[in-house]
């Protein structure tokens, strides 16, 4: 299935630790951050694919799952820990669930927000699938 888990660069101090989002870590220009947050635990958000555009989740803080269906397989990631993130490129039907209270997840983005490189339907996102 065409997604990642990447480990980010960590520095560890007495003090707290710090993790660094360059160049190098992301196979593309940030277009965009965006950040969700107050998601109570029995919502879901998500569920879409995405044509064009590739994407970065982090925890920055507590846990959620992310479900990932291409049409004939299903992964749940669970992130929790903000040194970790999830790169979910093009073609992967996601969800997020199960949201810890205190939850945020941010997203970098390869692009600006552009409707049209949204699949909203899972049957649709199906039917693109055997395209």
């Amino acid at each position: 299935m065409n997604f990642e888990l990447i480990q980010l660069p960590k520095i560890e101090d007495v003090r707290g630790n710090i993790s660094v989002i360059e160049k190098n870590v992301l196979p593309y220009p940030i277009k965009r951050v965006y950040y969700l947050y107050d998601v109570p635990s029995s919502a879901q958000r998500g569920g879409h694919a995405h044509k064009e555009q590739l994407e970065f989740l982090i925890p920055i803080s507590g846990s959620f799952d992310v479900v990932l269906k291409d049409g004939k397989k299903e992964h749940t990631i669970t992130l929790n820990k903000p040194d970790k993130g999830l790169l979910i490129k093009t073609n992967v039907w996601r969800e997020l669930e199960n949201f810890s209270s205190g939850a945020v997840c941010l997203v970098i983005a390869s692009g600006e927000y552009d409707e049209e490189d949204y699949i909203r339907d899972f049957n649709d996102f199906l039917t693109h699938q055997s395209e």
